[in-house]
């Protein structure tokens, strides 16, 4: 199954930029279908992106976050060949990881 995250991390001298993408409905739970039902929520709870083990970025969510969220940070660290590993969780348990290395 392929995953539901794209992230691109570069290093620049002692800064490193992450930038991700997620794939995920984010519905909120006040939204109605064609039929005039609200569809049950369904988001992120929690984003962790970490680098050599440790959190770098950590993210509470609910259900304000837009579909398919983007974010970009920089933090100070990492090198090119160092593995991030992006991980979520969302409120109805499902869960996606993948690792990546920085360039």
């Amino acid at each position: 199954m392929a995953s539901s995250i794209r992230v691109r991390a570069t290093s620049r001298g002692d800064t490193t930029e992450v930038q991700a993408l997620v794939q995920h409905p984010m519905d909120s739970g006040f939204v109605k279908n064609a039929r005039g039902e609200l569809i049950p929520p369904h988001f992120i709870q929690r984003l962790a992106i970490e680098h050599d083990g440790k959190p770098v970025f950590v993210a509470d969510w609910g259900p304000a976050v837009s579909k398919d969220p983007y974010l970009k940070f920089a933090f100070k660290g990492g090198k090119a060949g160092d593995e991030l590993k992006v991980s979520w969780t969302d409120n109805k348990g499902a869960t996606d990881q993948l690792t990546t290395k920085i360039q």
